[in-house]
């Protein structure tokens, strides 16, 4: 039979026995922990010394840093930043209003028995209402709006704003400390191939507009536009988005009645109404990206000419004083588009093509003799149908296709010619 052995501790030598334990492991735990601490310290120094780069590398890691190459999400509440550029932009829209002598008539009545005796004009009483001109007086003509581009009094505004060549044009200024000012501007220069005009006005330590990049907008971005409405509602915004690029219009003169063909332009929800035209179009940023030009008669549909135009433009103004014509491609033919209709009526193999056609008079010609048309043997009703594959139609016509390339270059033409297809190189020549 197995008998225990007990064991009769007193509370005083337990109470010893646990401190003396007490003691000897937190000396065990100290001693480990300085140990530890030493030696990452020691293997740190090395690593920094032998392998540089790896601990920060580490250290990124576990700070959870991001790459270099991702670029920040950009969040915005739309309506607080369209406020935010509204007040930042403001300042720098101008109005610009036109005013001309004109001449003054006043009405008299004129004796139409002048030269018959006396004796005889008594049996006639009556008188003709007549104008004669009494001088001229100074009266408003038109209105539009521009921006500042540089401290100094800079302005871009349309061409067809200031195109009265005979007018003078006075800015109304809208930045705070000088609001309602009127100053006279003068017209440095009229763009030649595009409906631009730079002004300048004697003032410094203007607020100003700076340009965006309009080559990198797309379709469904915000768009603000902000003008003189009407030539009465002085800094008028409106928003809406971009809804379409690249597009191509016929718009009329400001004073004069002939029409311009405008290209590469933004087209718009944003109301643009007589009066905006030569206001800014901002981005979300406030950034220039187009310049207000144009409306149509259907609703929600306006159009914006590029903000780089109008940025080579006004450094050109700057740097020379002038802007310089732009060279345009020349190819040398006269032709209508092809339609439905037109193909239909007159047997045509292609819906789409340009037709090469002469003109109403016998000087008319289809092709310009010597023309690079005439050098590469396109004649009289020929159809081009492709310009470096790019279709010729409607939406994309063939002078279109052709302002896009440089005087000097080089370009394959698909024609049909005498019922067969072929390609033609063609160097362009200069206009």
């Amino acid at each position: 039979m197995l008998s225990k052995k007990s064991f009769n501790f007193s509370f005083r030598n337990l109470i010893i026995i646990l401190v003396v334990a007490s003691l000897i492991g937190g000396g065990i735990i100290y001693v480990g922990v300085k140990t530890i601490s030493y030696s990452i310290y020691k293997y740190q120094k090395w690593g920094t010394n032998k392998h540089n780069g790896f601990f920060s590398e580490l250290k990124e890691v576990f700070e959870k840093k991001a790459p270099q190459n991702i670029q920040p999400i950009k969040i915005v509440d739309e309506q607080s930043q369209v406020i935010k550029v509204v007040k930042k932009a403001s300042p720098a829209v101008v109005s610009i209003v036109a005013s001309a002598e004109v001449p003054v008539f006043e009405n008299y009545f004129g004796d139409p028995l002048y030269g018959v005796p006396k004796e005889f004009q008594r049996f006639f009483n009556f008188r003709i209402p007549e104008q004669k001109q009494k001088g001229t007086k100074k009266q408003r003509i038109g209105a539009g709006t521009g921006f500042l581009v540089s401290s100094d009094g800079y302005i871009i505004t349309n061409k067809h704003v200031v195109e009265d060549e005979k007018a003078e044009y006075t800015v109304y200024l809208n930045n705070k400390e000088n609001r309602g000012d009127k100053i006279k501007a003068k017209v440095l220069a009229r763009d030649p191939n595009n409906d631009l005009a730079v002004l300048k006005i004697d003032k410094k330590n203007l607020p100003y507009l700076k340009f965006g990049d309009s080559n990198s907008l797309q379709v469904g971005q915000t768009a603000i536009t902000i003008g003189y409405a009407l030539g009465e509602f002085d800094n008028t915004v409106s928003k809406g988005v971009i809804s379409g690029l690249s597009r191509t219009i016929t718009a009329g003169g400001g004073f004069n009645s002939h029409s311009e063909r405008l290209k590469n332009l933004i087209q718009t929800d944003a109301a643009i109404n007589p009066g905006n035209s030569g206001g800014p179009m901002l981005d979300i940023d406030g950034d220039v990206i187009g310049i207000n030009v144009a409306m149509v008669t259907a609703e929600n549909i306006g159009f914006a000419i590029p903000g780089n135009d109008a940025k080579d433009v006004f450094d050109q103004v700057k740097k020379t004083g002038i802007i310089k014509k732009k060279e345009i491609a020349f190819l040398g033919v006269r032709y209508i588009p092809i339609t439905e209709e037109l193909r239909s009526k007159n047997k045509l193999p292609y819906d789409y093509g340009a037709l090469i056609i002469r003109g109403d008079t016998k000087e008319d010609l289809a092709v310009v003799p010597g023309s690079p048309a005439d050098k590469a043997g396109i004649v009289e009703n020929d159809i081009i149908l492709k310009v470096d594959g790019k279709k010729v139609t409607l939406r994309n016509q063939l002078v279109d296709l052709i302002s896009k390339y440089k005087p000097g270059d080089k370009i394959t033409l698909k024609v049909y010619h005498k019922g067969k297809e072929k390609e033609v190189k063609v160097n362009l020549g200069k206009n």
